[in-house]
Protein backbone atom coordinates (compact mmCIF):
# COMPACT_ATOMS: atom_id res chain seq x y z
CA UNK A 1 0.00 0.00 0.00
CA UNK A 2 1.48 3.02 -1.14
CA UNK A 3 0.61 6.50 0.43
CA UNK A 4 1.18 9.17 -2.36
CA UNK A 5 0.39 12.84 -2.56
CA UNK A 6 -0.88 14.45 -5.70
CA UNK A 7 1.31 16.35 -8.18
CA UNK A 8 4.17 13.99 -8.99
CA UNK A 9 5.50 15.06 -12.65
CA UNK A 10 8.85 14.54 -12.82
CA UNK A 11 9.76 18.03 -14.36
CA UNK A 12 9.03 20.57 -12.35
CA UNK A 13 11.72 23.38 -13.04
CA UNK A 14 10.25 26.92 -12.65
CA UNK A 15 10.93 30.36 -14.30
CA UNK A 16 11.77 31.80 -10.89
CA UNK A 17 13.92 28.79 -9.50
CA UNK A 18 15.92 28.91 -13.19
CA UNK A 19 16.09 32.89 -12.49
CA UNK A 20 17.56 32.05 -9.11
CA UNK A 21 20.24 29.77 -10.09
CA UNK A 22 21.35 32.32 -13.03
CA UNK A 23 21.62 35.39 -11.14
CA UNK A 24 23.35 33.54 -8.26
CA UNK A 25 25.90 32.21 -11.07
CA UNK A 26 26.32 35.54 -11.92
CA UNK A 27 27.02 36.56 -8.37
CA UNK A 28 29.44 33.89 -7.81
CA UNK A 29 31.52 34.51 -11.34
CA UNK A 30 31.97 38.25 -10.08
CA UNK A 31 33.10 37.24 -6.62
CA UNK A 32 36.85 38.23 -7.52
CA UNK A 33 35.93 42.21 -7.73
CA UNK A 34 34.33 41.76 -4.60
CA UNK A 35 35.14 42.28 -0.69
CA UNK A 36 35.66 38.67 0.43
CA UNK A 37 33.78 39.16 3.62
CA UNK A 38 30.06 40.33 1.35
CA UNK A 39 30.87 37.36 -0.62
CA UNK A 40 31.11 34.88 2.33
CA UNK A 41 28.10 37.18 3.95
CA UNK A 42 24.36 34.79 3.78
CA UNK A 43 22.27 37.63 2.32
CA UNK A 44 18.99 34.72 0.93
CA UNK A 45 17.69 31.76 3.74
CA UNK A 46 15.19 29.61 3.47
CA UNK A 47 13.87 27.74 6.32
CA UNK A 48 13.13 23.94 5.46
CA UNK A 49 10.47 21.80 7.78
CA UNK A 50 11.33 17.62 7.38
CA UNK A 51 10.54 14.34 8.67
CA UNK A 52 13.07 13.20 11.27
CA UNK A 53 14.13 9.88 8.81
CA UNK A 54 15.64 13.03 6.49
CA UNK A 55 17.96 14.31 9.15
CA UNK A 56 21.18 13.36 7.53
CA UNK A 57 20.51 13.17 4.20
CA UNK A 58 18.68 16.54 4.04
CA UNK A 59 21.59 18.18 6.41
CA UNK A 60 24.42 16.78 3.63
CA UNK A 61 22.04 18.54 0.56
CA UNK A 62 21.49 21.80 2.03
CA UNK A 63 25.57 21.54 2.56
CA UNK A 64 25.49 20.93 -1.20
CA UNK A 65 23.21 23.33 -2.12
CA UNK A 66 24.80 26.21 -0.04
CA UNK A 67 28.55 25.92 -1.73
CA UNK A 68 26.92 25.72 -5.11
CA UNK A 69 25.07 28.84 -4.50
CA UNK A 70 27.46 31.01 -2.43
CA UNK A 71 25.37 33.63 -0.36
CA UNK A 72 22.66 31.33 0.59
CA UNK A 73 21.12 29.45 4.36
CA UNK A 74 19.41 26.32 4.41
CA UNK A 75 18.26 25.73 7.77
CA UNK A 76 16.30 23.31 8.85
CA UNK A 77 13.77 21.99 11.30
CA UNK A 78 13.77 18.02 11.82
CA UNK A 79 10.71 16.16 13.79
CA UNK A 80 7.56 13.98 13.35
CA UNK A 81 5.98 15.16 10.00
CA UNK A 82 2.58 15.24 11.69
CA UNK A 83 4.22 17.34 14.21
CA UNK A 84 5.64 20.00 11.81
CA UNK A 85 2.38 19.58 9.58
CA UNK A 86 0.51 21.21 12.82
CA UNK A 87 3.09 24.00 13.26
CA UNK A 88 2.97 25.00 10.04
CA UNK A 89 -0.89 25.01 10.17
CA UNK A 90 -0.07 27.35 13.54
CA UNK A 91 1.64 29.99 11.29
CA UNK A 92 5.21 28.60 11.80
CA UNK A 93 7.47 30.29 9.70
CA UNK A 94 8.77 27.53 6.83
CA UNK A 95 9.70 28.16 3.24
CA UNK A 96 9.53 24.01 2.56
CA UNK A 97 7.84 20.99 3.96
CA UNK A 98 8.93 17.47 3.11
CA UNK A 99 6.69 14.87 4.48
CA UNK A 100 7.57 11.27 5.53
CA UNK A 101 3.99 10.52 4.19
CA UNK A 102 1.33 12.02 2.17
CA UNK A 103 -1.09 12.07 5.00
CA UNK A 104 0.71 15.55 6.95
CA UNK A 105 1.47 16.86 3.65
CA UNK A 106 -2.62 16.64 3.13
CA UNK A 107 -3.28 18.58 5.76
CA UNK A 108 -1.40 21.51 4.32
CA UNK A 109 -2.14 21.31 1.43
CA UNK A 110 -6.49 21.05 2.34
CA UNK A 111 -4.95 24.81 4.30
CA UNK A 112 -3.86 26.22 0.87
CA UNK A 113 -0.39 26.31 2.45
CA UNK A 114 1.35 24.99 -0.53
CA UNK A 115 3.06 27.57 -3.38
CA UNK A 116 2.91 24.17 -5.71
CA UNK A 117 1.06 20.92 -5.50
CA UNK A 118 3.31 18.51 -3.95
CA UNK A 119 5.84 16.26 -5.64
CA UNK A 120 7.49 12.38 -4.69
CA UNK A 121 10.97 13.01 -4.26
CA UNK A 122 11.40 9.87 -2.31
CA UNK A 123 9.94 6.75 -0.67
CA UNK A 124 11.01 4.29 2.36
CA UNK A 125 10.18 1.33 3.57
CA UNK A 126 10.49 -0.24 7.92
CA UNK A 127 12.59 -2.86 8.75
CA UNK A 128 13.11 -4.47 12.06
CA UNK A 129 16.13 -3.22 14.03
CA UNK A 130 17.71 -5.00 16.92
CA UNK A 131 21.13 -4.30 18.72
CA UNK A 132 23.77 -5.03 17.92
CA UNK A 133 24.54 -8.71 18.75
CA UNK A 134 20.43 -9.23 19.03
CA UNK A 135 20.50 -9.99 22.28
CA UNK A 136 16.68 -10.59 22.42
CA UNK A 137 17.21 -13.13 19.85
CA UNK A 138 14.60 -11.11 17.93
CA UNK A 139 13.92 -13.05 14.09
CA UNK A 140 10.74 -11.87 12.76
CA UNK A 141 7.55 -9.70 13.23
CA UNK A 142 6.05 -12.39 15.33
CA UNK A 143 8.59 -11.72 17.91
CA UNK A 144 6.79 -8.46 18.69
CA UNK A 145 3.88 -10.84 19.61
CA UNK A 146 5.96 -12.03 22.51
CA UNK A 147 5.41 -10.43 26.25
CA UNK A 148 8.38 -11.88 26.66
CA UNK A 149 10.26 -9.50 24.39
CA UNK A 150 10.55 -5.53 25.12
CA UNK A 151 9.71 -3.54 22.25
CA UNK A 152 9.60 0.24 20.92
CA UNK A 153 7.21 1.82 18.06
CA UNK A 154 6.72 4.93 16.82
CA UNK A 155 3.47 6.50 17.85
CA UNK A 156 0.75 5.63 16.10
CA UNK A 157 0.14 9.43 15.18
CA UNK A 158 3.42 9.85 12.98
CA UNK A 159 4.29 8.02 9.55
CA UNK A 160 6.42 5.34 10.85
CA UNK A 161 3.93 4.91 13.49
CA UNK A 162 1.03 4.35 10.89
CA UNK A 163 3.08 2.04 8.49
CA UNK A 164 4.16 0.07 11.77
CA UNK A 165 0.27 -0.38 12.06
CA UNK A 166 -0.06 -1.49 8.74
CA UNK A 167 2.53 -3.98 8.00
CA UNK A 168 1.59 -6.18 11.91
CA UNK A 169 -2.40 -5.67 10.35
CA UNK A 170 -1.08 -7.04 7.13
CA UNK A 171 1.01 -10.05 8.69
CA UNK A 172 -1.79 -10.38 11.29
CA UNK A 173 0.02 -9.61 14.76
CA UNK A 174 -0.99 -8.52 17.84
CA UNK A 175 2.33 -6.13 18.92
CA UNK A 176 2.83 -5.82 22.63
CA UNK A 177 5.25 -2.62 22.37
CA UNK A 178 6.63 -1.22 25.80
CA UNK A 179 6.68 2.09 24.59
CA UNK A 180 5.72 4.52 21.83
CA UNK A 181 7.87 7.30 20.73
CA UNK A 182 7.93 10.77 19.66
CA UNK A 183 8.86 9.87 16.06
CA UNK A 184 11.46 7.70 14.02
CA UNK A 185 14.86 8.52 16.07
CA UNK A 186 13.51 8.54 19.28
CA UNK A 187 12.28 4.73 18.33
CA UNK A 188 16.22 4.02 17.23
CA UNK A 189 17.52 5.53 19.63
CA UNK A 190 15.92 2.71 22.04
CA UNK A 191 17.42 0.39 20.09
CA UNK A 192 20.71 2.02 20.32
CA UNK A 193 20.68 1.89 23.61
CA UNK A 194 20.25 -1.35 24.32
CA UNK A 195 16.59 -0.27 26.15
CA UNK A 196 14.45 -2.81 24.04
CA UNK A 197 15.30 -5.49 22.10
CA UNK A 198 13.78 -4.74 18.50
CA UNK A 199 11.65 -1.52 17.09
CA UNK A 200 10.14 -0.87 13.88
CA UNK A 201 12.17 1.84 12.02
CA UNK A 202 12.77 3.19 8.18
CA UNK A 203 15.75 0.98 6.06
CA UNK A 204 17.43 4.46 5.94
CA UNK A 205 17.49 4.79 9.82
CA UNK A 206 19.28 0.98 10.00
CA UNK A 207 21.85 2.45 7.92
CA UNK A 208 22.45 5.61 9.37
CA UNK A 209 23.34 3.64 13.07
CA UNK A 210 25.50 1.84 11.47
CA UNK A 211 27.55 -1.08 13.14
CA UNK A 212 24.99 -0.05 16.79
CA UNK A 213 22.43 -2.28 14.75
CA UNK A 214 21.39 -5.02 12.81
CA UNK A 215 18.19 -4.47 10.34
CA UNK A 216 15.97 -7.65 9.87
CA UNK A 217 14.09 -7.69 7.16
CA UNK A 218 10.55 -9.15 6.69
CA UNK A 219 8.35 -9.65 3.38
CA UNK A 220 5.63 -7.56 4.53
CA UNK A 221 7.58 -4.13 4.31
CA UNK A 222 7.54 -4.47 0.64
CA UNK A 223 3.81 -3.98 0.68
CA UNK A 224 3.48 -0.84 2.96
CA UNK A 225 5.41 1.94 1.11
CA UNK A 226 5.70 5.40 2.36
CA UNK A 227 6.39 8.05 -0.68
CA UNK A 228 7.70 11.47 0.81
CA UNK A 229 5.84 14.42 -0.88
CA UNK A 230 7.75 17.85 -0.70
CA UNK A 231 6.45 21.50 -1.47
CA UNK A 232 7.35 24.97 -1.32
CA UNK A 233 4.82 26.61 0.96
CA UNK A 234 2.91 29.75 0.03
CA UNK A 235 4.20 31.95 2.66
CA UNK A 236 7.60 31.42 1.74
CA UNK A 237 9.86 34.05 3.08
CA UNK A 238 12.08 34.14 -0.46
CA UNK A 239 9.45 31.89 -2.73
CA UNK A 240 12.17 31.93 -5.44
CA UNK A 241 14.96 30.35 -3.05
CA UNK A 242 12.70 28.01 -1.96
CA UNK A 243 11.16 26.71 -5.17
CA UNK A 244 15.01 26.31 -6.39
CA UNK A 245 15.68 24.25 -2.98
CA UNK A 246 12.12 21.88 -4.05
CA UNK A 247 13.86 21.51 -7.33
CA UNK A 248 17.53 20.73 -6.70
CA UNK A 249 16.25 18.06 -3.96
CA UNK A 250 14.81 16.83 -7.59
CA UNK A 251 17.76 16.72 -9.31
CA UNK A 252 20.32 13.29 -10.61
CA UNK A 253 22.71 14.86 -8.26
CA UNK A 254 20.20 15.24 -5.60
CA UNK A 255 18.67 11.68 -6.31
CA UNK A 256 22.06 9.83 -6.52
CA UNK A 257 22.16 10.90 -2.62
CA UNK A 258 19.07 9.88 -1.67
CA UNK A 259 19.94 6.67 -3.01
CA UNK A 260 22.66 6.27 -1.41
CA UNK A 261 21.31 6.75 1.95
CA UNK A 262 18.85 4.18 1.35
CA UNK A 263 16.03 5.75 -0.06
CA UNK A 264 14.11 4.79 -3.09
CA UNK A 265 13.63 7.22 -5.74
CA UNK A 266 10.50 7.39 -7.85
Amino acid sequence: MRRRAGGTGRAWRTPVAVALVSGLAVAACSAPDQDVAQVGETSRSAVVFAAASLTEVLTELGAEFERGHPGTSIDFNFAASSALAQQIAAGAPADVFASASPEPMDQVVDLDLVAEPPVIFAANRLQIVVPSGNPGGVIGLADFADPDKVIALCAPAVPCGGAAREVLELAGIDAKPDTYERDVRATLTKVRLGEVDAALVYRTDVLVAGDEVRGVDFPESERVVNDYPLAALAEASDADLASAFVDYLRSPAAEDVLRTAGFDVP
